[in-house]
């Protein structure tokens, strides 16, 4: 069993990280993940966003890795719940894998809440459970598994900047568009007179 963790400080709001982090794929950064699928959503008498997703993922596990475990197809299935509170600020996310359960789990959390010293920025707290179960080299194969979600981490908050762009650009766009249709009513009005 391996354990990995790691914090990272988003320079945008609470607000705009989880907006994010709920559009986060696809993405150009994490071309790993080409499928989500909402399998439930709900809010329940608190005002807590709950959410079922299902991602379709191809593992990018290197060949030495595929050869000991066993396997050629890398195709896995991730369920993931999240839980959005809008009063407490906080989102957070579980997630593990429904394939390959019989040789390897991987149980991962994420957490968003606003930094406590400056609420326009978002603190993510992260953590994955490794577990590689019945094969020689366990340990060896943890470690690798450890790294990739190191990797796929830092290109996961690229992602998000990527996301919080996007974002911006369509406000921008849509504040514009609304800016030039207000203005046109209001200048054939004056042409009218």
């Amino acid at each position: 069993m391996k354990l990995w963790a790691s914090e990272h400080i988003f320079n945008h709001p609470w607000e705009t990280v989880t907006k994010a982090a709920m559009q986060k794929y696809p993405n150009p950064m994490n071309p790993s993940v080409f499928g989500v699928d909402v399998l439930d959503r709900s809010v329940d008498t608190e005002g807590r966003l709950h959410s079922t997703r299902l991602l379709s993922t191809e593992w990018g596990l290197p060949s030495m890795a595929k050869s000991i475990i066993g396997v050629t197809r890398t195709c896995t299935y991730v369920q993931e719940h999240s839980v959005v509170d809008p009063k407490e600020k906080s989102f957070e996310l579980n997630s593990t894998n429904i394939s390959f359960t019989n040789m390897v789990s991987v149980d991962e959390k994420l957490t968003y809440k606003p930094h406590p010293q400056d609420p326009e920025k978002t603190i993510l707290t992260q953590e994955a459970l490794i577990t590689v179960k019945g094969i020689s080299l366990s340990s060896y194969l943890e470690g690798l598994m450890a790294k990739t979600i190191s990797t796929n981490a830092s290109k996961g908050r690229e992602a998000m900047e990527w996301v919080i762009r996007r974002l911006n650009t369509e406000i921008e766009e849509l504040a514009a568009t609304a800016r030039g249709t207000m203005r046109v009513p209001m200048a054939a009005a004056v042409a009218d007179k």
